[in-house]
């Protein structure tokens, strides 16, 4: 890190580590060096609803999945979504094949990105604390210390990919989701192959699960307050109320639980659903349309699925979801750094129904796709391991997409993001000396909420996040750069 030091603070942080994506955060000093504003930039293009227009509606699946290569699973499926509706064939008329191998292809894409960003980007600064020097916080450090904590992480992961392979056909850009359903049905030998390990992958689950208790527990004096504030939650959720990560209609609740709305159809979001442009980001600011675009953001992910959902289907998760709401007294947690224990809780979940899965002689069947009338226009919403994802298509009578609009996890917490910068500038930053400690901690509010950059701009390259202060003029006076 080396900084400059006039009057004020520029600093940076490049690249930003742990995170996917590009990013920039801009910090505007008072004269008495006090953070008066905080912004969170996305400083690379996202084009790809133009790259889709021209393209045959079929093509969506396996297309937007080069959004990335972190989470193409989520982005596949929700793109097959809104091609089943746009072909006529809506979610209740999949056949039973169809659905569920999405389901544990799905349950798989869960498992495999939870359990890399808790292993891997995460624990660090759990297991070692957030003023530990970078060179062994991070996973090559976690290796050297926790070796058996380091290779179930792998294996979790592997396993993960391993459910997406035998259902997709590639562990990245698979293409088993077509329009209508599904390319292939699981055999006896794959079905046998998964179900011999996941016993072992709950009990890791667990177990990853009992250690960020654990720590957020041991921790929640500092945790409760760091990046965190009320905010709105959304998700969807089934009918009865129940988590559902792959189907169902949306519902948003207050900071005190309060609903919104509730049971608002994929087709209908835009009904429910607004997006803002701002001139100093890439990434646009998605808000509940009735409050408005200054109370009306919300936070997506984990943390608000727990949140807005009755219950959750499988008993251990269920159970763990009810440990989770008591540290709040049954109203929602607001706590950001509480994301981790959430995305662990779904982890648990996300094995227990690939277990159940597995055991479905229905993954075995061989009606595989339904047929339907061509409507022209579909909407598909899943929940992806990073939040709520929208895929929104119309094509003509060639076939072809004449518009496409994603509203991606990453940019539903865009402001969430920026919130939690603001709030931890505004703890840690004394306008004097700038830390190590300090800029990581920027970097775990940011990593809290497992953010996709590249998925929200479409970029490429590396993943700077540059961290500046500027004076009341706008202009840069100082510069810290880390990395």
């Amino acid at each position: 890190m080396t900084t400059t030091t006039t009057d004020l603070k520029r600093i940076t942080i490049e690249p930003v580590t742990r995170v996917e994506g590009h990013g920039k955060v801009s910090l505007l000093l008072d004269r008495q060096n006090k953070v008066r504003q905080a912004r969170f930039h996305i400083v690379e293009f996202r084009g790809f609803e133009r790259f889709a227009q021209g393209r045959p509606y079929w093509e969506m699946p396996v297309l937007v999945q080069r959004l990335c290569g972190i989470c193409p699973v989520s982005h596949h499926l929700a793109a097959a979504k809104a091609i089943d509706m746009l072909v006529g064939v809506d979610a209740d008329k999949l056949t039973p094949t169809g659905e569920k191998m999405r389901r544990l292809m799905h349950y798989g894409q869960f498992y495999q990105s939870h359990a890399l960003h808790f292993f891997h980007l995460a624990s660090p600064d759990l297991l070692f604390g957030f003023d530990a020097d970078p060179q062994v916080r991070n996973v090559l450090g976690v290796a050297a210390k926790f070796p058996d904590l380091a290779v179930q992480a792998v294996l979790m992961r592997r396993y993960g990919q391993e459910v997406i392979l035998r259902t997709a056909g590639k562990k990245i850009h698979g293409t088993g989701a077509i329009p209508g359903g599904i390319n292939k049905n699981l055999s006896i030998q794959e079905r046998d192959e998964l179900k011999k390990d996941a016993p072992k992958m709950l009990e890791w689950a667990v177990a990853g699960l009992e250690l960020c208790k654990k720590f957020t527990r041991e921790h929640l004096s500092d945790l409760a307050d760091f990046g965190s504030f009320p905010s709105n939650h959304l998700s969807i959720v089934r009918k009865d109320g129940a988590l559902d990560l792959y189907d169902g209609n949306l519902r948003a609740i207050d900071s005190e639980g309060k609903k919104i709305f509730d049971q608002v159809a994929p087709k209908d979001y835009l009904s429910v659903i607004r997006e803002e442009v701002r001139p100093w980001s890439y990434m646009k600011f998605p808000f509940i349309k009735d409050l408005g675009p200054e109370k009306g953001w919300y936070r997506v992910g984990p943390l608000a699925r727990l949140n807005t959902c009755d219950f959750i289907d499988t008993p251990v998760a269920e159970k763990e979801r009810q440990e989770f709401k008591a540290l709040t007294q049954g109203k929602p947690n607001n706590i950001t750094m509480a994301y981790h224990w959430a995305r662990l809780i779904e982890l648990v979940h996300a094995i227990e129904k690939i277990q159940l899965l597995l055991d479905d002689p229905d993954l075995q069947g061989t009606n595989l796709v339904a047929k339907g009338t061509f409507r022209g226009e579909g909407v598909g919403i899943v929940e992806a391991p990073r939040g709520t994802l929208f895929h929104h298509y119309k094509a003509d009578k060639n076939d072809q997409i004449t518009m496409a609009n994603l509203i991606v996890s990453t940019t539903n917490n865009n402001e969430p993001m920026n919130a939690a910068v603001r709030k931890v500038a505004e703890q840690f930053f004394d306008g004097r000396e700038v830390t190590e400690g300090l800029l990581n901690r920027i970097e775990v509010a940011i990593r809290a909420y497992d953010p996709c950059l590249s998925c929200a701009t479409h970029a490429m390259g590396q993943m700077p996040l540059i961290v500046e202060a500027l004076d009341e003029a706008g202009t840069v006076v100082s510069r810290a750069v880390k990395g």
